[in-house]
């Protein structure tokens, strides 16, 4: 490596547990980390900036504007929008700089909604998303597109992430923005306080995902910047199925809640069977292999220590 490790998204979820990682591999004093605090990166002439203040060598761009199936379903053009742009101007710039590497996550919604699991990468393409997240989705999917254009044209060598079902500390508990396990914990843990009696749940709970700890994800990314050429995309997931009653009764046991839980039918499931194939990553010799029940532990952990007693937010 001759220079600089440009972090983006540095604040956000998978960012928090990348940026030690990287720190760790190149030294701290090589990752430049930054956040939209920084540089707004729907903004090209913000975008130059960054690339003229940093001069980095290697991107690893996590930024990305997400939040749970509530907030897609009610902001579907704000995250079309947003992730297009995110991810074109810094594509852009990157390959004009000549960055030797650029490290690049989108989300396993994406995949067509009929889609067979276990999904492997050859299926990305082959059908449309599930609905309700269709306008993040297929924004996030221009990136691989994004990949393999500025690889022919300016020689940039990208290669895309595609993290499972991504749950652990500094995720998004906000009420409305977030994904099934933080908004459970969030749920639980507020109920278990006020003393309720029952918990309501949206959907069946018969889905079925492949949860993984973002900090497994992370400890893999360093592989894909220093000895992996290829465009991908890379599945990095445990291929295991959870239910998400399964993942309910978990949560609420570890948690103490003992109340009932109800689940309201008239709010959507989304996709029934989402596990993705983990194959092409086991041969590259790795893996997440976090326990389910351990990683909880862990986000469960983190939340009671940032959640204010005071206001019922957390301190992120």
């Amino acid at each position: 490596m001759t220079g600089k490790v440009l972090l983006t998204g540095a604040t956000g979820f998978l960012g928090r547990h990348t940026k030690p990682v990287l720190e760790a591999q190149y030294g701290v004093q090589n990752v430049v980390a930054v956040s939209s605090a920084d540089f707004d990166l729907m903004n090209a002439l913000d975008v130059k900036r960054m690339f003229d203040e940093i001069h980095p060598c290697i991107v690893v761009h996590l930024a990305a504007y997400s939040g749970g199936i509530g907030a897609n379903r009610t902001y579907p053009a704000d995250f079309y929008f947003r992730n297009t742009l995110l991810t074109a101007l810094t594509f852009d710039e990157a390959a004009r700089r000549k960055v030797e590497k650029f490290v690049y996550t989108m989300g396993g919604c994406s995949y067509p909604a009929t889609a067979e699991s276990p999904i492997d990468e050859d299926q990305l393409f082959c059908g449309y998303p599930q609905a309700e997240s269709a306008g993040y989705s297929t924004a996030k999917m221009m990136g691989l597109v994004a990949a393999r254009s500025y690889k022919e044209q300016y020689g940039l060598n990208t290669t895309v992430l595609i993290p499972g079902n991504l749950y652990g500390e500094f995720d998004n508990f906000r009420i409305g923005e977030s994904h099934v396990v933080p908004a459970m914990i969030r749920r639980y843990f507020e109920a278990k306080r006020a003393g309720k009696p029952f918990v309501e749940m949206w959907g069946s709970g018969a889905p079925t995902r492949d949860f993984t700890y973002a900090g497994d994800v992370a400890n893999c990314i360093p592989r894909f910047v220093d000895d992996y050429d290829q465009i991908g995309p890379v599945n990095l997931c445990t291929a295991k199925s959870t239910s998400i009653m399964t993942l309910s009764q978990t949560i609420a046991r570890l948690i103490g809640f003992d109340g009932e839980i109800r689940w309201d039918s008239s709010k959507p499931d989304g996709q029934l069977v989402k596990i993705f194939s983990n194959q092409r990553m086991l041969n590259l010799g790795l893996s997440c292999a976090t326990p389910l029940e351990e990683g909880l532990e862990r986000t469960i952990d983190w939340m009671e220590r940032e959640y204010d007693l005071h206001t019922g937010e957390l301190r992120l």
